[in-house]
């Protein structure tokens, strides 16, 4: 993996555990980039306390959108020792033990193992309740998540899923598409979204801006449609949008939104937006040339078109 896929660098603080154990249980946990802090959590009716130190870390991992170096930090040795010393003796022995039984939490060790593949991860353990401002906010986290669960609250405030990792994640296509009379000039833009419920339409006008922005806008606008987590699918013409997505978002996050020669970023608040509405989702991106015929991004196109000759 090149050294720019390695440019976004995350702290990760978790926890999890059980009252009793096995019983309720419940998750935490702070990703913390640059100035930017995520906090998720989650509970599960039935489950372990090693477990729950699983369930955090795959679902922080699982939460980052592109391929980062991570320091993450642990009060379990069970999640520390397995992964750094464990797993691949595990994995080698056909998830057996060294005494030749079934490796316990098959299913979470798995799908650790396939959060982290695409990261650089540095596993540490630090002790835990010895008033370390993130471990005490992780577990903190974890206790409310189990004690909403316990009153019958089972939506996370943060709206993340609140049953354990591989519950499959709705699925939409969006196909997104902008226009500018003039360039810039009196602009529109739509989107067409396919789910499970069906179609979605969004569309809308600016009076004056340029294809970019409205190309950048209208998956804005398409990801603030989804209310939940998802894997989205977004079909662009637009080689900025995905290239500013996927390669120069990190940076410019980093370097106080500007480019590499030092000059402002065009359009910070719209790449902020998107950054923000990107992030509890799975979204591969796909670039599509406007000359494709497909009839969804010629209907997503339509309805640009048509916003922009309202504003002119």
């Amino acid at each position: 993996m090149s050294n720019q896929d390695r440019e976004c660098h995350v702290e990760i603080y978790t926890d999890g555990g059980c009252d009793p154990n096995p019983g309720p249980g419940g998750w935490g946990a702070i990703l913390i980039s640059g100035t930017r802090i995520k906090e998720l959590s989650g509970a599960a009716p039935e489950s372990t306390n090693n477990r729950m130190e699983l369930t955090a870390a795959i679902e922080a991992l699982s939460a980052l959108k592109r391929p980062c170096t991570v320091s993450l930090f642990t009060d379990s040795t069970y999640l520390r020792d397995g992964i750094t010393r464990w797993l691949a003796r595990w994995q080698a022995r056909d998830w057996l033990k060294a005494d030749g039984t079934p490796v316990e939490n098959k299913d979470l060790w798995f799908a650790l193992a396939e959060a982290q593949r695409n990261h650089q991860v540095e596993w540490h353990w630090i002790r835990g309740h010895r008033g370390h401002r993130w471990n005490e906010r992780a577990d903190e986290l974890a206790r409310e998540a189990r004690q909403r669960l316990d009153a019958g609250a089972r939506q996370h405030a943060d709206e993340r899923r609140t049953t354990e990792p591989g519950q499959a994640l709705p699925a939409y296509d969006i196909y997104a598409r902008g226009c500018a009379l003039g360039n810039p000039g009196p602009a529109g833009y739509g989107a067409v979204i396919l789910g499970p419920l069906g179609e979605t339409l969004r569309s809308g006008g600016w009076p004056v801006a340029s294809n970019n922005v409205m190309e950048l806008w209208a998956i804005v606008a398409a990801l603030q449609a989804l209310d939940s987590p998802a894997r989205v699918t977004i079909h662009t013409p637009s080689k900025y949008v995905i290239d500013g997505a996927t390669r120069w978002l990190p940076r410019w996050e980093r370097s106080g939104w500007r480019t590499q020669s030092g000059q402002p970023v065009k359009n910070p608040e719209l790449w902020q937006e998107l950054a923000n509405v990107m992030g509890d989702h799975d979204i591969v991106w796909q670039h599509v040339a406007s000359s494709e015929p497909d009839p969804h991004a010629e209907r997503a196109m339509a309805l640009a078109r048509a916003e922009a000759e309202k504003q002119q």
